[in-house]
């Protein structure tokens, strides 16, 4: 039987769990058997990047405008702490340069456009400071991630759901609705109804999001956006597997000498 959540707005995002040496930890290490309930499963999700040293991962995003059908895909290469290496794939562009790259130390980001070539090469900008006091309110507390990835992007949405959780997902009706197997993997299966998070256009009741959670990391493994029901966008990992061996020159970036370099 599908579990609706009877517990008020989770904001926990921000909530830190500390081991005797100081080190972050899961709160949750892993799940207990059967169907948790929607703030457990909450709180499983936001540690998700604590319970791997290493994460590869491969997204497929397909998302349905006015226009037509568009595909995109998305591989994470995770280290910690701080080495990401994320390729954006457009696949309707049989060339060459039909990819985008993000690519991170912990300290410097190199970003290439291939089919522009045209590069970047920065320190990351410093968080804003006094979002993680512990007199502010749970729901104005930031996250701080162990792995910085690209901000506002896909693959930070699943690899570090505390906010998507807290500010889009906990605003609406939530339940769990069952389990389902996704990139060969279980995971658990929850429901939002009608989050309203905008005050536009798209912020409609017949809203509904539907994800599927791995039961094993907390790691996002499938998104489905519907208004009513007509899709709007559905994202599905082809490929999760957390502590993959992943080499040092997987985490390089070489550029055609062509390339210009903007900053």
């Amino acid at each position: 039987m599908p579990r609706m959540s009877t517990t008020g707005r989770w904001a926990a995002a921000a909530t830190l769990t500390l081991a005797a040496n100081g080190e972050r930890r899961a709160e949750i290490a892993q799940l207990p058997a059967g169907l948790p309930d929607v703030e457990t499963l909450f709180t499983f999700m936001r540690d998700a990047e604590l319970r791997f040293e290493t994460l590869r991962l491969r997204l497929e995003e397909r998302t349905w405008v006015a226009r037509d059908e568009a595909v995109r895909f998305h591989e994470l290469l995770l280290q910690h702490p701080g080495r990401v290496r994320v390729t954006t794939i457009r696949p309707e562009d049989s060339t060459l340069t039909n990819h985008d790259v993000w690519l991170s130390d912990g300290e410097m980001i190199r970003t290439y456009r291939a089919g522009h070539r045209l590069g970047t090469f920065r320190p990351w900008r410093p968080p804003v400071a006094g979002l993680d006091g512990r007199d502010l309110p749970g729901i104005s507390r930031a996250y701080h991630p162990r792995t910085s990835l690209p901000p506002n992007s896909l693959v930070e949405m699943v690899v570090h759901p505390a906010g998507y959780c807290q500010n889009v997902l906990a605003t609406g009706a939530c339940r769990i609705v069952g389990s389902e197997l996704v990139a060969g993997r279980e995971a658990v299966v929850l429901e939002s109804l009608h989050p309203r998070t905008i005050e536009m256009a798209g912020d409609r009741p017949e809203h509904r999001l539907v994800l599927a959670v791995d039961r094993e990391t907390g790691v996002i493994a499938r998104l489905e956006e519907r208004y009513g029901d007509i899709p709007s966008c559905l994202v599905t990992a082809t490929e999760l597997a957390p502590d993959a061996s992943i080499p040092d020159s997987a985490f390089t970036l070489a550029t055609p000498a062509s390339a210009a370099m903007i900053y």
